[in-house]
């Protein structure tokens, strides 16, 4: 069996899950990521939660433009412009959606028979990766219909958010570190099953 830990940045509306980045780490020792080029940037910049805590770790132009809207509060205004702020296509890890469909699918099915997915709070972000290639019926033959979740396997072990390790280094909510953080705690979680420190 082979663990992948993953996590996905997404815009929510509420109707629809919009891939921004996706970040994938294998037990076998390799990473993917990348920055969906064809997200819907403008409505990505009207969230100020997306502007504050996702979009600080992408490749991107209008830098300065976000570097001044983060200066401002949160919750006051008028806000600086953000129109120049969007993936920065001259980055090859900015990649169109057909191109992260199909690396992905390759980057699951290289780890073999017997993967599991694993993320952290993980039901949206399956969700948005089965939809890298369009309904669920169109999942690709090798990737697993469902992700294990790791709060599910920590409440399973009796363990809160609390109990669990923190994650180090970059912050959260950018996808690799995040992917990074999820195979630790994936890790630590079956070290607690089995009684070993």
């Amino acid at each position: 069996m082979t663990a992948i830990g993953y996590d996905l940045e997404f815009l929510d509306d509420g109707r629809t899950i919009e891939l921004i980045s996706i970040g994938m780490v294998s037990d076998d020792g390799r990473e993917y990521y990348a920055v969906n080029s064809e997200a819907p940037w403008e409505r990505i910049r009207e969230s100020d939660w997306l502007v504050r805590n996702v979009l600080p770790s992408l490749p991107i132009t209008g830098r300065t433009s976000l570097d001044s809207y983060l200066k401002v509060p949160q919750n006051s205004y008028p806000k600086p412009t953000l129109n120049l702020v969007r993936a920065d296509t001259s980055n090859t890890l900015v990649k169109p959606h057909w191109v992260i469909a199909n690396e992905v699918r390759d980057f699951i099915q290289a780890a073999g028979p017997g993967i599991e997915l694993w993320a952290n709070y993980g039901a949206y972000d399956h969700v948005a990766l089965a939809q890298l290639w369009g309904p669920m019926v169109k999942l690709p033959e090798g990737v697993p219909m469902f992700t294990h979740d790791i709060q599910q396997e920590a409440s399973r072990l009796g363990l809160s958010w609390d109990d669990l390790p923190k994650q180090a280094g970059i912050g959260e909510h950018n996808a690799l570190a995040d992917a990074r953080h999820n195979q630790t705690v994936r890790r630590w979680l079956a070290e607690q099953e089995a009684g070993t420190p």
